[in-house]
């Protein structure tokens, strides 16, 4: 992916009153980029919703649902906006900038939202779609199959489930970090099986997930010798 500005249409700069709003955090600023991340949020919902319906004309609405949270959410776009170094554009206030706000997935995600519509009012809405979708090309043409869709969490729970064991335990160990920027320590527990891992997230969520990753490699492992 290319590096943000150069991510930027032809009818776009960084530097354009629009785009200098979407990269305004309220920390900033009384005009920052709230408004916009809420009409981007709407924007990037439906180019993709559309983009699904057009690819998997045999899917049904849960598939494609799925599918579409799996492409829009917090983790994908911050994720993408790492790939385009879009945090070092960003303007913070000083507290954020302290505590490295240009890192935290939040702004992060928010700020391409409000990127798309920035797009879309100075460009037009054809534009900002044609952005979201070269955004998202790479992913569009290797969506997941319905398996991988599914959280670590929830395979290993369906995995357990049919063989008639009980779900695996979580256990929170500790919190390292401030309040604002914390880390989540868990060990995941299948006892049935006489199994543990542990895992680290930005949210405990994440954390869980990643523990629930590691059992599921442990048992494949052991199930292929």
């Amino acid at each position: 992916m290319k590096r943000f500005p150069d991510i930027l249409p032809e009818c776009m700069t960084a530097d354009h009153p629009l785009m200098a709003e979407a990269l305004t955090h309220r920390s900033a600023s009384r005009h920052n980029n709230e408004r916009l991340e809420f009409l981007g949020d709407g924007i990037l919902n439906m180019v993709i919703a559309e983009a699904l319906y057009r690819q998997l004309p045999d899917a049904n609405e849960g598939v494609l649902s799925r599918l579409r949270a799996g492409l829009v959410n917090r983790d994908m776009l911050a994720s993408l906006a790492q790939e385009m170094g879009l945090g070092e554009w960003i303007r913070l206030g000083q507290g954020e900038m302290k505590s490295g706000g240009h890192r935290r997935e939040s702004i992060l995600a928010d700020t391409v939202e409000a990127i798309i519509a920035a797009i879309h009012q100075g460009c037009g809405f054809e534009t900002a779609r044609q952005f979201v979708l070269d955004l998202y090309r790479e992913h569009l043409e290797h969506l997941p199959s319905l398996d991988e869709m599914k959280d670590p969490k929830s395979r290993l729970q369906e995995y357990l489930q049919g063989r008639g064991m009980p779900p695996p335990s979580y256990q929170l160990l500790h919190t390292t970090g401030k309040a604002h920027d914390q880390e989540f320590h868990v060990r995941a527990s299948i006892p049935d099986l006489g199994l543990k891992a542990e895992g680290q997230g930005s949210s405990r969520k994440k954390a869980e997930q990643q523990a629930a990753s590691l059992l599921l490699s442990r048992i494949e492992q052991a199930a292929n010798g």
